[in-house]
């Protein structure tokens, strides 16, 4: 197939006036993404694919929420599942900002211990983790020492 015959494939996704996009986000962790910002329970227009072709990643996925500025607590969340991830702020239809995702060195109130006997999980206590390491992601609660690795990390 030819590059203009697949420019002419390619799908159109409708840009947003005002609002974020969240781009490069690996293809199996799009769904993560949207449950862990709570994207299934709000308003605004949302749009999303998946799948789609990526030279870094081999397949990518974008979200796309229309009045939606994400906090720094909502974008250490998206670290810890896509890692690599890009916000684009939209403001009248212009990118005004470019925000790479990057893994804080420490995670606070937004991961839940992976340790049951955690004081964390038995009290009412904000949890604290140091990143230990970015790949994949290891993280040591301030108090009980335990590490959470991967797909053991669970949000609060």
């Amino acid at each position: 197939m030819n590059d203009d015959k697949k420019k002419k494939l390619k799908l159109k996704v409708s840009a947003i006036k005002e609002g974020t996009v969240i781009d490069h986000i690996p293809a199996l962790n799009l769904f993560k993404v949207i449950s862990i910002l709570g994207l299934d329970k709000i308003e605004n227009q949302i749009t999303f694919g998946t799948n789609l072709e990526s030279e870094r990643l081999g397949s990518k996925a974008i979200i796309k929420v229309t009045d939606k500025f994400f906090e720094d607590d909502e974008i250490n969340k998206i670290a810890l599942i896509a890692p690599h991830a890009k916000l684009n702020i939209i403001r009248d239809y212009e990118v005004v900002e470019k925000k790479v995702v990057e893994i804080p060195k420490e995670i606070t109130g937004i991961v839940k211990c992976f340790n049951p006997k955690c004081i964390t999980n038995n009290e009412t206590i904000t949890t604290r983790f140091k990143v230990v390491d970015t790949s994949p992601i290891a993280l040591r609660c301030r108090y009980c020492e335990k590490h959470t690795v991967g797909e053991q990390i669970k949000m609060v």
